[in-house]
């Protein structure tokens, strides 16, 4: 595996229609090999590659996303064709066809980033749902005080008179 560790792994996932996905030259950087080499393998190997696991992004979104991470734009010595993404399912399908030994080990590196990834987003979940709870408990308690707050809030009309007349 290049020396890409598990953190930096994370900041590469990004959402596209709503997948958590990861970017053809990102996955070719992780795996060791040029973007050319891994879209030619996952080509040679498109029946292992469903929509669920890759797709190509529309102009719209690779615009969007260029505007996000600052890829550079067609026709200016970058990408001549729009990007593939990939899902988790996708980045260990990746690993199969490429097969080599960097592509495996960083294959574990990109699951583990997507576990962790999801893990995260569960926990949030549930601390946003206690935190839901705890308002409804304790709403009607804190709501005098709430009330007190904004009133103390609310700056006192002062008319609006010239001095000395």
């Amino acid at each position: 595996m290049s020396k890409t560790s598990k953190i930096e792994i994370e900041k590469y996932i990004f959402i596209a229609r709503k997948h958590k996905v990861m970017l053809d030259i990102d996955l070719a950087r992780i795996y060791g090999v040029e973007t050319k080499i891994l879209n030619q393998a996952v080509k040679r190997n498109s029946d292992r590659f469903p929509d669920d696991f890759m797709f190509q992004l529309s102009e719209k979104e690779a615009e969007f996303l260029r505007s996000q991470i600052g890829t550079s734009k067609v026709g200016r010595g970058g990408r001549r064709y729009l990007p593939y993404v990939f899902t988790e399912h996708g980045a260990l399908m990746l690993a199969s066809v490429l097969n080599s030994d960097v592509a495996i080990e960083a294959s574990i590196q990109v699951v583990r980033s997507f576990i962790q990834l999801r893990e995260f987003v569960i926990s949030h979940t549930e601390l946003s749902k206690k935190l839901h709870e705890l308002e409804k408990k304790y709403d009607s308690q804190l709501k005098v005080v709430f009330e007190a707050i904004e009133k103390l809030m609310i700056t006192p009309e002062i008319p609006n008179k010239k001095i000395g007349i």
